[in-house]
């Protein structure tokens, strides 16, 4: 199983919060919205950020962040 990363855009405001927890994984566009540093649209979490990954999903003031286990 592999880890993934997934943003609601429907629910996201572009504080960018998450990109400043997860900098390995995310950066923001030129509005605050989260990018995946790989150009995934659902980016796959290294084992050794999955803390970091649980940390952001539980601070984003809007919960549009949440991992999920994906068959790779």
């Amino acid at each position: 199983m592999t880890t993934r990363l997934h943003v609601d855009w429907t629910r996201c405001d572009g504080h960018g919060s998450c990109a400043e927890l997860l900098p390995e994984l995310l950066d923001v566009d030129d509005f605050g919205f989260p990018v995946a540093r790989s150009r995934e649209r659902d980016p796959a979490v290294p084992r050794r950020h999955e803390a970091a990954a649980s940390h952001a999903v539980r601070t984003c003031p809007l919960m549009a962040l949440r991992t999920y286990d994906a068959h790779p």
